[in-house]
């Protein structure tokens, strides 16, 4: 059970960056729609759950240590291949907008310039990947359970806060900014945003793991740790919905209505939830262009998330604007793929010495 609640912590921290934590995506994706939200976030949280179980189920019984044996078994060797490049250049991406997204807390919350906050979190990056990857995911899983007291706090803070009546939260309807036309794609285009930036990572705390049945059962804990948050925070930005539709961080600013103390640990949680993704990002990304057994391995990463703190120089809001819309597209690829897969297979009823995919 340890290394369950290791896996489904890793797979939280993993997911959650800067714009899950902060509030903002929940508010577009989910919140933006109204009380019909609390339904996406079910959906959401299956979702989560089962493509967590089967990445990860796949990457043990794989042994993998890259994401693209992975992604070929799962998209054929043509579209793997396709796929597998993206999911790199992507892997590489969201780590520049978590450079740049460390760099924008520091300035907003703490009054320090942003390229001071940049560069920590790329000290602290280079030095965390090049220990060993099961050293990471203990460092990943870490934080995990500080996000949720933070959040069940703010939460909880809302509701006896809350001036109106409850079923007023029900007539509140759709508004303009919100990522998609209706809430149900809405959900599901979270979810494949998610998995396409953290799929990789997935397989890889998989192949970290002999047993297939706990890395499963950390997907499927996982999936559902994820799903509490984002209806965790959804019913808290519903609570507070007229004064968080114009800013940029709506979790943090309720945060400091709780009290200023909760203001600062909460944007030191998220931090901690935007290192845990950039060391899962230049990770995955290095182990695919360069075995990490490779000598040159270390050295590569160094390079790599050097690079990327310069790319980061283009902005945060920028950098999100532009690329989290074409990763939930691709996301949405790689997720019909496994979708697909576990049905092919759970057709063909394969024998005991193939790939099994289910739990």
């Amino acid at each position: 059970m340890k290394n369950v609640l290791k896996i489904a912590g890793a797979y939280v921290g993993i997911v959650v960056g800067a714009g899950f934590a902060s509030g903002q995506e929940v508010l577009q994706f989910f919140t933006g729609f109204g009380w019909i939200s609390i339904l996406g976030t079910v959906a959401a949280t299956v979702l989560f759950s089962f493509l967590g179980m089967q990445l990860l189920q796949i990457g043990s019984r794989l042994q993998t240590d890259s994401h693209k044996n992975v992604i070929d078994l799962i998209c054929g060797r043509i579209l793997g291949r396709f796929v597998d490049i993206i999911i790199t250049f992507f892997l590489f991406g969201v780590a520049v907008v978590m450079i740049a997204g460390s760099g924008s807390i520091f300035q907003q919350q703490f009054g320090i310039a942003s390229l001071y906050g940049s560069l920590v979190m790329t000290g602290l990056t280079i030095v965390t990947v090049c220990f060993q990857f099961q050293k990471v995911i203990s460092a990943i899983s870490l934080m995990t359970p500080f996000l949720f007291v933070m959040i069940f706090i703010v939460t909880a803070f809302s509701f006896v806060q809350y001036g109106g009546n409850v079923t007023d939260i029900f007539q509140l309807g759709k508004t303009e900014n919100t990522a998609a036309s209706n809430w149900m794609i809405s959900a599901v285009l979270y979810v494949s945003y998610n998995i396409a930036a953290g799929g990789a990572i997935l397989t890889l705390i998989g192949g970290a793991e002999k047993n297939e049945k706990t890395a499963g059962l950390g997907g499927l804990f996982g999936g559902i740790g994820l799903g509490l948050l984002v209806l965790l925070i959804n019913v808290t930005m519903l609570l507070n919905f007229q004064e968080i539709q114009s800013v940029d961080m709506p979790i943090v600013h309720i945060a400091n209505e709780v009290s200023p103390v909760i203001g600062y640990l909460m944007s030191f949680v998220l931090l901690a939830m935007i290192y845990n993704t950039t060391v899962g990002m230049i990770y995955a990304f290095a182990a695919r262009v360069i075995p990490s057994s490779h000598r040159s391995f270390k050295p590569s990463v160094i390079s790599f998330t050097i690079v990327a703190f310069f790319a980061s120089f283009v902005g945060f809001v920028k950098l999100v604007g532009t690329l989290y819309p074409i990763v939930g597209y691709l996301g949405m690829t790689l997720m019909i793929a496994v979708i697909v897969a576990w049905f092919k297979f759970k057709k063909q009823h394969m024998p005991e010495n193939d790939l099994k995919m289910t739990s």
